[in-house]
């Protein structure tokens, strides 16, 4: 049955969430407006637009409204799935014959993750993370979900590790550091095909260890088929299935984790041998970092700190006077 796709969505946030939201936007570059009775109103130019009322309602309308709550608005701002989720849940619920259902819930499966792709500093990490029957339930007990649950680094380094302790071999983990995440963007020019090349390479990593591995979920961030071309013949074979909101899976949880202790520790020894601390995520407190680094270490090298592409360094630069 076809399903008709959503071009209207509404729903209250909080005025944290819209002062989140808003730098998201401004982040992507969108262009921003007056409306009456709000804070604002933006677009990223055709086929969406976005208002925040000073009510807390968010509407958002166009053709790509289903596309946005689901890869921005609801993991990026509000961490939690909205849009049909509840309609998903019902079904798997209340339909025994569902496959993919019991799949999730006791097939041995891997699930993949990546921490640091919205952070300006520190480097993007993928990891993977293989289960079974015997280990997602050691796993569950341990008290993994999913790490933007977990507020504390040092909990996430904790956990981290349980999850090291209980799957043993069963994991991957590939941090891709800042000059060589620049170095892979300026050849890709596409996030999304930055993201499926770690991901397959955390896959083949991890199938090198565990080569029964058949299946794996991975977060919906772009065509299946980016990741499966990007995969090396070994893991061509492998059944690749891709939602919203994975890290409701035992293992992507489990992946989430091992990649934000990854990139948190290498967060904080990159701004131990800098000098400065590096915040973590992207606005105008991050900015201010920028300039610091900017004026200690020189436009050149910023490349060794941060992901370049973000338009707040061209931000940054611009008010610095230090922009080519």
């Amino acid at each position: 049955m076809k399903t008709t796709k959503i071009t209207s969505y509404s729903l209250e946030l909080s005025k944290e969430e819209i002062q989140i939201l808003e730098e998201k936007l401004k982040i992507k570059g969108w262009g921003f407006k007056e409306l009456p009775y709000a804070h604002w109103g933006a677009s990223p130019g055709k086929g969406l637009n976005v208002a925040a009322y000073k009510s807390g309602k968010v509407t958002v309308q166009g053709r790509d409204t289903e596309e946005f709550v689901l890869f921005t608005l609801e993991p990026e701002v509000t961490g939690k799935a909205l849009l049909g989720y509840e309609k998903k849940s019902e079904k798997i619920k209340g339909n025994s014959n569902n496959q993919q259902s019991e799949f999730y819930l006791s097939q041995p499966h891997a699930g993949i993750d990546e921490s640091g792709k919205g952070d300006f500093f520190g480097p993007l990490v993928i990891a993977a993370v293989f289960i079974d029957k015997k280990t997602e339930k050691l796993l569950a007990n341990a008290g993994v979900q999913d790490s933007k649950l977990i507020k504390n680094d040092k909990k996430i380094i904790e956990i981290a590790k349980k999850i090291k302790d209980i799957v043993g071999k069963s994991y991957s983990v590939v941090p891709v550091g800042p000059d060589a995440y620049n170095r892979l963007y300026g050849s890709m020019e596409n996030l999304n095909k930055l993201l499926a090349w770690g991901h397959a390479r955390a896959l083949e990593n991890l199938l090198a260890k565990v080569p029964e591995c058949q299946k794996v979920i991975a977060d919906k961030f772009a065509h299946e088929k980016e990741i499966i071309n990007a995969l090396m013949k070994k893991g061509r074979s492998i059944k690749l299935i891709q939602r919203t909101k994975a890290e409701s899976d035992l293992a992507v949880a489990a992946a989430s984790i091992l990649a934000r202790a990854e990139f948190v520790q290498r967060l904080h020894k990159l701004g131990e041998d800098a000098g400065i601390t590096l915040p973590k995520g992207a606005g105008a407190g991050v900015n201010k970092v920028i300039k610091i680094v900017v004026e200690k270490y020189g436009r050149e090298k910023i490349a060794s700190f941060g992901k370049i592409h973000f338009k707040s360094l061209k931000k940054v630069l611009d008010e610095m006077g230090d922009n080519e």
